[in-house]
C-alpha cells in the first residue's frame, strides 16, 4: 500500500476566502479521494497562516483587535473546505495550534545546530502583502509586482539563514527529479532562480515591527520567528514534530509521496527556502511540488489586497457545490491561468452536468423503469466501444492525475458519457422496445451495458465530484423491491438568478 501525504498552501487570513484558495482546496481533495479510491493510505492536511504582518495590519484598519480578526477570518477559511465537499484529515491553525509552535522552535534549533543561522543588521525594501524583501531589479517602477505596491524601506537587526550554503544541493536535486517541481516552466523558473547565486535570507523580524505577534525566535524574545519560515514548519508542525510525534515518522519520513500544492507565485518560498530549511536540519524533502497557476477576474488575479476576489461561499449558494467544483476541475489548466465568470461556471454546468451526465442518469433509469419495470437485466453486455472507454477510463485517470493535470483527468472519466450517449443513438433502445420479444435480448444488452457504464461513471466520478458520484450510485443501487430509484433529474439547468435550492443534484 502506497502512503500519500497532500498539504496546500496555509492562506493568509487578512481578509475573507476566495476563490482562489478554494481552487487549490477542491485540486488537493481531487488527488486525495482519488488515492483513497485506488486503496491508498492518504492524509489530506489544510490551515491558516495567522501569524503574518499582515493580519495585525488589516485588524488595525478593521479597528478590531488582532487576535478576534484573526479568528474570526480563520474560521471563515476552516468553513470553505467543508462548503466546497474537501474532506481534510487535519486543519492546522499557527496561531492557535500547540503542535506549531512546539515544531517551529524545533526547527530553529537543528537549523541554529548546523551552523546556518546567525545575526546581523540588514536594510531592504519589504512589501508586508507578499512578506517579503524585494531587491530594486525585482521590483516593477519602483513597485511591488504581484501587489503594485511600493515596498517600504525597512532596517533592523534580523537573524538570517545561510541559504547560499544550499544552491548545488538544490540544483542536483531538481535536475534529477528527487524533489519534482511541476509543470515544467515552474521547474525551470526554479532553476533559474538558483542559477542566478542564493543569497543568505532574512528569518526573523523585530517584536517592534511585528508588534508583538507571532512566534518568538527561541533564546530571543526581541524577535519573532518570519512569518514564512513559521507558516513553511506547518507541513511538519501538524504531524507533532515538535513533539517527535508518532504522525511525523508515519507521514512525513514514511509516506512514499509528499506532495505540495501552492500557487505560482509562492513558488521560490515553496521549491528553495523550504527544501533549504529542511537540508539544514537533516529532514527528508518533498517528493512533489505543484504550482498551480492564477484565477482571473476580467484578467486579473483573484486577490483579496487587490479587491478581486469571488466569494466561494456565496457561489456554492447560489449554483452548488459541484457545479463550482467542475468549473475548476475543467476550466483551470495545467499550466497557466484561467478567467473566471459566472456565465462560463452555468455554460459548464448546462452542457456537461445537466445535458450530459444528469440527462444520461435520467434517460438510462427512465429506460430500465419503462421497459424491464426498474429491474436491471442480468445478462451479457454488448457494446464493445462503450465497454471499452470504461475500461481505459481508470489508467487514463491515474495517468492525468500522475501528471497533475485535472483537464485530462475529467476530461477521460467525461469519455464516459459521451460513449453512453453515442451507444444510446446508436442502438435506439425504444426502437428495440417496439419489436418487442424478438429484440428482447439485444434491448436486455443495450441496457445492462448502459447501467454498467453508469456505475463505471459513477465511480470514476467519486473524486470530483462526490455529491453527484453519491447520488448516482444511489439510482443505481436497486431498493429492496429489486427496482432503481429512477426519480427526478441529477441538476436542474442553471440562470444567472438561480436559487441555490435549485442548483445541486437532487
Amino acid at each position: 500500500m502506497t502512503r500519500t501525504y497532500i498539504t496546500t498552501t496555509l492562506p493568509y487570513v487578512n481578509a475573507r476566502p476566495h476563490l482562489g484558495f478554494g481552487l487549490e482546496l477542491v485540486q488537493a481533495d481531487v488527488l486525495a479521494r482519488h488515492r483513497r479510491l485506488r486503496g491508498d493510505e492518504v492524509r489530506l492536511q489544510t490551515g491558516t497562516d495567522d501569524n503574518a504582518l499582515k493580519n495585525v495590519l488589516a485588524a488595525e484598519a478593521a479597528g478590531v483587535g488582532v487576535r478576534e480578526f484573526v479568528d474570526r477570518n480563520a474560521e471563515a477559511f476552516v468553513a470553505l473546505a467543508g462548503t466546497l465537499g474537501v474532506a481534510a484529515d487535519d486543519v492546522i491553525r499557527t496561531s492557535r495550534d500547540p503542535r506549531h509552535r512546539a515544531g517551529v522552535e524545533r526547527l530553529w534549533r537543528a537549523c541554529a545546530a548546523s551552523g546556518d543561522l546567525y545575526r546581523r543588521h540588514y536594510e531592504g525594501l519589504y512589501c508586508v502583502g507578499c512578506e517579503r524583501f524585494y531587491a530594486e531589479e525585482e521590483l516593477r517602477e519602483g513597485r511591488c509586482p504581484e501587489h503594485g505596491t511600493r515596498p517600504g524601506l525597512v532596517a533592523e537587526e534580523n537573524w538570517f539563514f545561510r541559504l547560499s550554503r544550499y544552491g548545488e544541493r538544490l540544483r542536483e536535486l531538481i535536475e534529477t527529479g528527487r524533489l519534482r517541481i511541476e509543470p515544467a516552466e515552474r521547474r525551470n523558473e526554479v532553476l533559474g532562480f538558483i542559477a542566478g547565486g542564493l543569497e543568505d535570507l532574512s528569518v526573523s523580524r523585530s517584536q517592534a515591527r511585528a508588534r508583538g505577534w507571532g512566534i518568538p525566535v527561541p533564546d530571543d524574545p526581541d524577535q519573532v520567528v518570519y512569518v514564512w519560515w513559521d507558516a513553511l514548519g506547518n507541513y511538519v508542525t501538524a504531524l507533532d514534530f515538535g513533539t517527535d510525534g508518532e504522525a511525523y515518522e508515519r507521514w512525513w519520513t514514511g509516506s512514499d509521496r509528499r506532495l505540495h500544492l501552492l500557487g505560482k507565485d509562492v513558488l521560490r518560498f515553496h521549491a528553495v527556502y523550504w527544501p533549504a530549511m529542511l537540508l539544514s536540519a537533516g529532514l527528508p524533502l518533498p517528493t512533489e511540488i505543484y504550482a498551480h497557476g492564477h484565477l482571473t477576474v476580467a484578467n486579473r488575479k483573484i486577490s483579496k489586497s487587490a479587491g478581486t476576489g469571488v466569494d466561494p461561499e456565496a457561489l456554492v449558494a447560489a449554483y452548488g457545490v459541484d457545479p463550482v467544483r467542475w468549473w475548476l476541475l475543467r476550466e483551470v489548466p495545467r499550466s497557466g491561468d484561467a478567467d473566471f465568470t459566472v456565465d462560463r461556471l452555468i455554460a459548464r454546468t448546462n452542457d456537461e452536468l445537466v445535458n450530459g451526465v444528469g440527462n444520461l442518469i435520467s434517460r438510462v433509469t427512465a429506460m430500465v423503469a419503462k421497459y424491464r419495470d426498474g429491474r436491471v437485466p442480468e445478462t451479457p453486455a454488448d457494446a464493445p466501444a462503450l465497454e471499452a472507454a470504461c475500461r481505459q477510463t481508470p489508467d487514463l485517470v491515474d495517468a492525468a492525475l500522475a501528471d497533475l493535470d485535472f483537464r485530462r483527468a475529467t476530461a477521460a472519466v467525461w469519455a464516459i458519457v459521451d460513449a453512453a450517449n453515442r451507444h444510446i443513438d446508436e442502438t435506439r433502445p425504444w426502437a428495440l422496445a417496439r419489436r418487442g420479444a424478438p429484440a428482447a435480448t439485444a434491448l436486455d444488452a443495450t441496457l445492462a451495458a448502459l447501467v454498467r457504464a453508469c456505475r463505471t461513471l459513477a465511480r470514476e466520478l467519486t473524486p470530483f465530484l462526490p455529491t453527484t458520484a453519491t447520488a448516482i450510485a444511489h439510482r443505481l443501487t436497486p431498493a429492496s423491491d429489486g427496482r432503481l430509484r429512477p426519480q427526478g433529474h441529477l441538476f436542474r439547468r442553471l440562470s444567472p438568478a438561480q436559487p441555490a435550492s435549485e442548483a445541486a443534484p437532487v
